[in-house]
């Protein structure tokens, strides 16, 4: 499922390259996910302002997503540069990254590509625009590259707790139309349903926009995996009828100490999960970790605008007037944590003293 991609001026699709091959300049094409589960339908841009719209629209959404996109998207709007300079273009690159990076404050990945790329740029000996234009193609597909690779690693990695029949209970969408490739918390299941195990997965509808009920029921179910939508307050009912295995969700942002932030209501199964004992993981790229932040309490979480609550959907499902509170994220405190699944291996705690060892691997 191409849920980011590049589109070349040739009109193939990329999802990475072979040295030695001109890659030729092309548009961000991603699959808009505020139409699912009604429309399949892609959008294509090569557009600054269009490309921030559709990261805060959630037309792309997910953190590893979010750092392709925003990787492609500068990449694509820089190929329409006029700079006739190598310092003329890098203002106008930094300038363009930067106001991509406002989208959204939440998903480290979105900062980690930007910065990638224009920190390359800076580093590289490039003479000429036209040098540095390709080479921001390459990086933002070696993202891309990666990010299915991590996909996968994660999925092999995560595998081993999953047995025959186990009960899987995820939140909100980290599958493959939040990521390159697979996802995070479901590519364990699809590595597990590849290898012939039955499953069932419940899939929490996530308040307000229905990430869950739209975006991972779709494809779980397009892929043919044993898959039930509940409503978010279902949850510890599920829970106490002895229904579920394990929880794995995904995370936008993880703190040195293991505090994770991901779509809000992820913190309420944590409790629901201990208090059950039910093991709880995060499954997450190893670049979701913020070195730069000890604890959660450093994490910046986004607040979204009213109309997603009271009319998500076109209807008016509270009075107008009304006070709302939309928080996007909520923080896991690290202790609620069993461990993370990340390509590199399942940290488990104590998480700062494991997150660093495998770090210096």
């Amino acid at each position: 499922m191409d849920a980011v991609r590049w589109k070349g001026s040739d009109g193939k699709i990329y999802s990475g390259f072979q040295d030695g091959v001109k890659l030729l300049p092309g548009k961000l094409r991603l699959i808009d996910q505020t139409l699912l589960p009604e429309k399949l339908e892609y959008v294509e841009t090569d557009n600054l302002e269009e490309i921030y719209s559709f990261i805060k629209r959630l037309v792309v959404r997910g953190a590893p997503a979010i750092g392709c996109a925003a990787a492609l998207g500068l990449a694509a709007v820089s190929q329409k540069s006029s700079a006739a300079d190598t310092k003329t273009f890098m203002d106008e690159v930094s300038s363009s990254a930067d106001y991509l990076a406002s989208s959204r404050p939440t998903a480290v990945n979105l900062f980690w590509a930007l910065n990638r790329c224009v920190e390359l740029l800076k580093s590289s000996k490039l003479k000429s625009p036209d040098e540095m234009k390709e080479l921001l193609i390459r990086e933002a597909l070696e993202i891309l590259s990666e990010d299915i690779e991590m996909c996968r690693a994660i999925g092999l990695n995560g595998a081993c707790l999953i047995k025959d029949d186990t009960r899987i209970l995820t939140h909100c969408n980290a599958g493959a139309l939040a990521t390159a490739d697979y996802g995070t918390a479901l590519s364990p299941i699809y590595v597990a349903h590849e290898k012939g195990l039955r499953l069932k997965v419940f899939a929490d509808e996530t308040r307000p926009l229905l990430q869950g009920a739209r975006l991972t029921a779709w494809e779980l179910d397009r892929a043919g995996v044993d898959v039930t939508v509940i409503c978010d307050n279902m949850a510890a009912f599920v829970m106490r009828k002895k229904m579920v295995d394990i929880v794995i969700t995904g995370a936008d942002r993880i703190a040195m100490n293991g505090d994770s932030a991901n779509k809000i209501g992820t913190y309420g199964l944590a409790v629901l999960a201990s208090y059950h004992k039910i093991p709880f993981y995060i499954a997450a790229p190893y670049s979701t970790i913020d070195f730069s932040i000890t604890d959660g309490s450093q994490i910046p979480i986004e607040e979204r605008d009213r109309d997603e609550v009271i009319r998500g959907f076109g209807k008016l499902t509270a009075p107008a007037s009304v006070n709302v509170f939309n928080p996007a994220f909520d923080v896991t405190p690290c202790e609620l944590i069993s461990g993370i699944i990340t390509e590199r291996g399942i940290i488990i705690p104590p998480f700062i003293e494991n997150i660093e060892n495998l770090y210096r691997k």
